[in-house]
């Protein structure tokens, strides 16, 4: 790393220490999929903004657009410097890790000048309209419809598992605009709609760790303008599958910071030291021991291959194959470690945020029941497993 990079690092560094919030007195979410109250919504609005006015969010994206213009490598370092030292999330993901990449790729000048920079400093928050009730990840069941009407789009329909659906000031919706495509996936369109339009109306969803975080979104004769629509009647499909590969980490462009807390094997091994089995340290326990090396390895191999999918040469047997199974193996990889981390402490296991019992305050039965959140947006594991089968080993769909 070049001296030049390696100041930039101890800048944000010490930026981070002395600007890092002190504890709001409140529970903070371990993801951008956690933002159930005003008061949560309000706290990380003011920190992401925060963190854009200092220049440490969008340093990759054009500066008219509220970016830097700098080389990706910085706003690499700026996150890595967050994840390390465990600041509040930047919640507004859904705008800055798949919208705003999905508009800087594709969009309009128009689109570019309108939504981008509003996604930096967090007084736009997006959420995203793709999965429906009762149809799961089969974006190609979609039955959400638009239907032209002059100068706008009458939609009607539901979705569902809208994160921040009740915040959002836009959505990214797929709807259907073609009911009689010979292909289902033709007479789909892709919207960058307003959630203030009239017939726009979203219930909150519970999760099973109590919080709030997603809705339902219903659409009674809502009419979205024309000019909401991303690229053309019928290219719905292409666009959706496009954003997915943000989402899944397929493709590069985020804006950066961080979008769900750390937790990592270094953590994992700070609750184990203080814990004993039998009368004895459980760090003495030999299966343990293994059981732990086993993680720690996992957990390297996860983050050398990040970094490995960057180094062309290093992908030539099977290209994009690590991009593509990105999603699979690191959420899959979490779930598994903050499950074990639940194991080692027995009994108490089960107890839960707010019982004075619970190990850490129940961080690792909140980080888990969170999990499943990662291994289900986005196209769940099952899904994910089917992609890397048919487009990366070359698997018949059968």
């Amino acid at each position: 790393m070049t001296a030049e990079l390696t100041e930039f690092r101890a800048e944000v560094a010490a930026w981070l220490r002395d600007n890092n919030p002190a504890d709001p007195g409140f529970l903070l979410p371990q993801t951008f999929m956690e933002v159930g109250s005003e008061r949560i919504l309000d706290f990380l609005r003011e920190w992401q903004h925060k963190v854009w006015s200092a220049g440490y969010l969008g340093m990759a994206w054009p500066e008219k657009y509220g970016g830097r213009g700098l080389s990706p490598i910085y706003q690499t370092i700026a996150d890595e410097e967050m994840r390390r030292l465990q600041v509040p999330i930047c919640f507004n993901v859904i705008g800055l890790g798949w919208a705003g990449p999905l508009i800087l790729d594709i969009g309009s000048d128009y689109e570019k000048e309108k939504y981008l920079k509003g996604i930096l400093n967090a007084e736009d928050i997006w959420c995203q309209g793709f999965s429906e009730p009762n149809h799961g990840s089969d974006l190609g069941a979609i039955q959400t419809r638009a239907e032209r009407d002059g100068d706008a789009y009458v939609v009607n329909g539901s979705k569902i598992w809208t994160t921040m659906g009740n915040y959002a000031k836009y959505m990214i919706l797929l709807a259907r605009t073609d009911t009689q495509a010979e292909r289902r996936y033709n007479g789909l369109s892709f919207f960058l709609a307003p959630m203030d339009a009239d017939g726009i109306s979203t219930a909150p969803i519970k999760k099973l760790t109590g919080e709030y975080g997603f809705t339902e979104t219903f659409f009674t004769d809502a009419r979205i303008p024309v000019d909401c629509i991303m690229g053309e009647e019928g290219q719905g499909w292409r666009i959706a599958m496009k954003t997915l590969q943000y989402e899944r980490g397929a493709e590069t462009g985020a804006a950066g910071g961080i979008q769900i807390l750390s937790i990592m094997m270094e953590d994992l091994l700070r609750m184990a030291q203080d814990m004993e089995r039998d009368g004895q340290p459980l760090l003495k326990d030999p299966v343990t021991r293994d059981n732990l090396v086993k993680f720690l390895i996992e957990e390297k191999s996860v983050y050398l291959a990040q970094q490995r999918a960057d180094i062309p040469a290093l992908c030539a047997d099977y290209p994009n194959s690590l991009q593509l199974s990105s999603k699979l193996r690191s959420t899959e990889f979490f779930r598994r470690m903050r499950q074990y981390a639940l194991n080692l402490q027995g009994a108490q296991g089960s107890l839960y945020v707010g019982d004075d019992q619970a190990i850490d305050g129940g961080f690792w039965q909140r980080a888990y029941l969170n999990n499943f959140s990662t291994t289900i947006g986005g196209g769940t594991s099952q899904v994910q497993a089917n992609i890397v089968g048919e487009h990366v080993l070359g698997l018949p769909k059968d």
